[in-house]
């Protein structure tokens, strides 16, 4: 039975302060009714002994404290999802709009079914070890990083590093290796209209829209939009994964924009507040999101997840890329430098791993080198950083044979494996004959990480 209050007891910023009469619960969904006719929605989100706090949807102006009813629906959010929601564009709220004009499009969905947002968390017994590939098109990370089906890899940026042409460029260009079912859901949080015009026409203009379903909240929408639109994307996904047997890769762009909306409603609620005013419960609340991925047993589809978010002030040890650097099974790290340099797209590649690809690569996957190119690769850059280090004290003209070919491999390895176009759709062929090139700058004596048979057959004898 539905539950009807008659009196607001405080109004503060998109919070409703009522007093508590009843059993209410949490994340329980409302609506509140003005003398206008005008419905909105909201979500409970404290309750104590004597107060229940709401937390609006859409804006509070015109609210009033006397003269609006608040519904209890007993029910929490849910999202329909469709087929028909293929190539197609939705707000927080799982609703269609125009881009253009970000309002809500008055066509419905031919509804298949309906979900709770906030899902069931997988068993971890029920968890089955990812060993199978994506192919994002991009050498870093196809070479260096492989991303694993049901792998949760987030990419760690700074203001205005090119983590949206980043998103853009591995949304249009992934895919499996096989010929499964695969989607792509991207989820754009707190970003501004020009960022998701930006991002639709990417994806039109690739070709692929339509396996392509995209969620966008832009920058002035209300804050618990903010909260709900990453929720609605994973129950999307957990839809078409583990229902309709498909491959999804979920994009999360930026999970900052996210922090930063869970910071000021705990703010808002006047809880006691952890490292730099994030919530205590900052790592609960990620997890709740990251961990709604993978691959479970019995079930043919896997999700795939990509949360990309921006380091304030470029600080890995920030709480944001911190906490999430726990619960994920790796982390590729942007560097401003390389940035500055013209190299694109700039991965910190000594900063990054991904924990996943050593047991997914190889001859039955990708090909029998490439462990061995990834480890040698890592490694020889590493020297080429010290050699260059070593220029500043004794000079160019002070270095070895060897010390001057690593330079040579450190310079086609920046310019050419690391360095692409944003349109640029490199398979795992070509991005190991781009590494090849790079390592035979080296003499083979200096190849310690790849097997001789190996060698032989792909190193390219210098002219």
């Amino acid at each position: 039975m539905s539950i009807i209050y008659g009196k607001i007891e405080q109004i503060v910023g998109p919070l409703l302060f009522l007093s508590n009469e009843h059993d209410a619960q949490y994340g329980e969904i409302v609506k509140i009714l003005t003398d206008g006719g005008i419905e909105r929605t909201g979500q409970v989100v404290k309750i104590d002994e004597d107060t229940i706090v709401v937390e609006v949807f859409e804006d509070t102006s015109g609210l009033s404290s006397e003269n609006s009813k608040i519904l209890f629906t007993e029910a929490s959010f849910k999202v329909k999802i469709s087929n028909d929601m293929f190539g197609r564009t939705f707000n927080s709220l799982g609703k269609p709009i125009d881009i253009n004009t970000k309002k809500v499009l008055e066509s419905e969905l031919i509804t298949e079914v309906e979900r709770d947002i906030n899902g069931a968390p997988v068993n971890p017994f029920a968890r089955e070890y990812p060993t199978e590939v994506i192919q994002t098109g991009m050498s870093v990370i196809d070479g260096l990083f492989t991303l694993i089906r049901g792998q949760k890899l987030p990419i760690f940026s700074g203001q205005g590093m090119p983590h949206n042409a980043l998103a853009a460029q591995i949304v249009t260009q992934s895919r499996v290796l096989t010929e499964e079912p695969f989607l792509i859901i991207f989820c754009g949080i707190g970003i501004i209209q020009d960022e998701a015009i930006y991002f639709l026409n990417r994806f039109q203009e690739s070709g692929n829209i339509q396996n392509i379903i995209s969620f966008i909240n832009f920058a002035d929408d209300p804050i618990m939009e903010r909260l709900i639109i990453p929720r609605v994307a994973l129950t999307t996904a957990e839809y078409f994964a583990f229902d309709k047997d498909m491959h999804v890769l979920v994009i999360l762009i930026d999970m900052t924009n996210y922090a930063e909306a869970l910071r000021e409603l705990s703010s808002a609620k006047e809880e006691i507040p952890s490292r730099k005013g994030y919530p205590g419960y900052l790592y609960t609340d990620f997890a709740s999101i990251y961990e709604r991925t993978g691959k479970i047993k019995g079930k043919k589809g896997t999700i795939t997840q990509i949360p990309i978010l921006t380091m304030p002030n470029d600080d890995i040890s920030h709480p944001i890329p911190d906490t999430s650097g726990y619960i994920t099974e790796g982390q590729l790290v942007l560097n401003r430098n390389l940035h500055k340099r013209g190299i694109y797209p700039p991965f910190e590649v000594l900063a990054s791993i991904s924990r996943l690809m050593k047991d997914a690569i190889g001859e039955n996957t990708t090909r029998e080198d490439h462990k061995d190119i990834s480890s040698q690769l890592l490694a020889s850059y590493s020297n080429t950083l010290e050699v260059r280090d070593l220029i500043s004290i004794v000079g160019e003209d002070g270095l070895n044979f060897n010390q001057r070919s690593t330079l040579k491999f450190g310079e086609i390895f920046e310019k050419e494996f690391l360095n692409q176009d944003v349109n640029e759709n490199r398979d795992f062929t070509t991005t190991f004959k781009i590494a090849w090139k790079a390592l035979s700058a080296l003499p083979k004596n200096q190849l310690y990480r790849i097997h001789q048979e190996f060698i032989k057959k792909y190193y390219q004898e210098q002219v």
